[in-house]
């Protein structure tokens, strides 16, 4: 059985990881490094765990969210897919079972906006990690001086704390944001990210819950 340790272990796919995050910081993308994936590998398989699911499809969880983003070695466009065929690759090599590598791809692939779909639980609770990930510290240092002309990175700079919280009470999935008004305002996190939103809903709803925006101590959506 292969774990999430020996993932993570894994020098080849820290090498991808870290190669992909040096792309996008040559197009000037927000982090997408260790910090970005070990985040959303520790929510992806909380998600699972809070829900109820075994801890092997927590643990699968993890893995597909800690290799999410491989693909950008390749190229940011379809970086779903290539990551996908990559994770195969890298996986198989290791002596992962087909099951749970198929589990895994298919989360993959179904991560970026554009074309994603919760087509299982590994993607649904992907899909929630990755989109929830707004914070001050994925912004680049050196484009901190530049925020006001970029509004990703203004929006991100201006998180000061995000959490998404599984109530399983009330079938809620909660992303609560604290946001530094006078850096961004509300509307601006919208204006870029309410496709994201909206899949986080898609996503919650696979596990029949509802998901809600809390921005300022404000149910927003």
């Amino acid at each position: 059985m292969v774990t999430f340790k020996e993932v993570r272990e894994n020098e080849d796919i820290k090498t991808y990881i870290r190669m992909a995050d040096k792309t996008l910081e040559s197009m000037k993308f927000t982090e997408h490094s260790f910090a970005h994936v070990v985040r959303c590998a520790d929510v992806a398989g909380n998600i699972l765990s809070d829900l109820g699911y075994d801890e092997r499809t927590a643990e699968l969880a993890r893995i597909a969210a800690y290799m999410h983003d491989i693909g950008n070695v390749v190229n940011r466009i379809d970086h779903a897919q290539s990551g996908a065929v990559m994770a195969f690759r890298l996986l198989d090599k290791m002596g992962m079972k087909a099951e749970e590598i198929a589990r895994v791809v298919t989360a993959i692939g179904n991560h970026d906006e554009k074309t994603a779909y919760p087509v299982n639980e590994i993607a649904a609770a992907l899909i929630l990690a990755d989109k929830s990930d707004v914070r001050r510290s994925r912004v680049r240092a050196e484009e901190r001086a530049t925020i006001s002309n970029d509004i990703h990175d203004r929006v991100n700079y201006a998180v000061e704390k995000s959490k998404l919280a599984v109530d399983v009470q009330n079938k809620k999935l909660v992303l609560y944001l604290n946001i530094d008004e006078k850096i961004s305002r509300i509307s601006e996190y919208f204006e870029i990210f309410l496709e994201r939103m909206m899949l986080c809903r898609r996503a919650a709803a696979y596990f029949d819950m509802q998901f809600e925006v809390n921005i300022n101590g404000a149910t927003v959506m």
